[in-house]
């Protein structure tokens, strides 16, 4: 199975259902963003050069996964940034090394950048470990803050 990882913005017509996937993974089961609000804030990753960055991973013309990189995830950390957020790779394609190239093209993209340092927050810290991530702080009980350093 041949991956490629592009901008959503190259494939906008997926944005909707990239949208819908974070909605479902992140934001459900709260009260404060739509899938509609998501769409919005991922049309806003127009270039490849600037944050927001919004990436997919692709099987032919099929979304497998998506990943984004932006200024930040967490209001209560304002210094802290830029970020990766909304990592996922559709359940029957995982552990196979489809989420590790998402971050690992995020991570170019923000040495392309300039960028020293990627946030991020996750209750799946061994994943980011095993890529090079490091505990910055743990947030709450199971649910913590890591950087990469680039």
């Amino acid at each position: 199975m041949k991956i490629t990882i592009k901008h959503l913005f190259e494939v906008p017509n997926h944005t909707a259902e990239v949208a819908e996937w974070i909605y479902q993974e992140f934001w459900a089961d709260k009260n404060e963003l739509s899938a509609r609000d998501l769409e919005k804030l991922l049309r806003a990753a127009k270039t490849p050069d600037q944050l927001p960055l919004s990436l997919v991973a692709m099987i032919d013309k099929k979304i497998i996964g998506t990943i984004n990189f932006i200024v930040n995830d967490d209001s209560d950390r304002p210094e802290l940034t830029p970020w990766l957020a909304a990592l996922i790779v559709k359940p029957n394609l995982r552990k196979q090394g489809i989420g590790s190239q998402l971050v690992n093209a995020l991570l170019n993209k923000a040495k392309d950048l300039h960028i020293k340092k990627v946030y991020l927050g996750t209750d799946n810290p061994d994943f980011y470990t095993n890529l090079g991530a490091k505990k910055h702080e743990e947030k709450r009980p199971g649910f913590f803050i890591m950087y990469f350093n680039i």
